[in-house]
């Protein structure tokens, strides 16, 4: 399912570039044009859902491919492998692209909250 004014929806679909990180039959990664830290990846499943607040049983799946997919890009970081994940949910959260989305962030210490 494709939301055709989504600007991800875009991206996975490849009528916009950008730098794929990786991906698989659910997910879609890619980097971040305005990083937060030294690793920062938008993970998103390869269908159209909102936000979190949008996720149903039937569609449920896509975060738990969306965490297994963290886990492998995990093991291609140097260092100690640690890392942040973030999801916005609402425009108040800091959502900006109404596609969920997590944020994967590393390369640096993260003490902040």
């Amino acid at each position: 399912m494709k939301n055709e004014s989504c600007i991800f929806c875009k991206i996975i679909s490849g009528e916009i570039p950008a730098t794929v990180v990786a991906q698989n039959d659910d997910v879609f990664v890619i980097q971040d044009r305005a990083p937060k830290a030294p690793v920062h990846y938008l993970i998103m499943p390869k269908v159209h859902i909102e936000n979190v607040k949008e996720l149903e049983e039937a569609n449920s799946h896509y975060v738990a491919k969306m965490m297994l997919m963290a886990k492998e890009l995990s093991k291609k970081l140097s260092g100690s492998q640690s890392f942040r994940l973030i999801i916005n949910n609402g425009a108040d959260s800091g959502q900006s692209v109404f596609h969920m989305h997590c944020h994967f962030l590393s390369g640096k210490t993260m003490t902040d909250f």
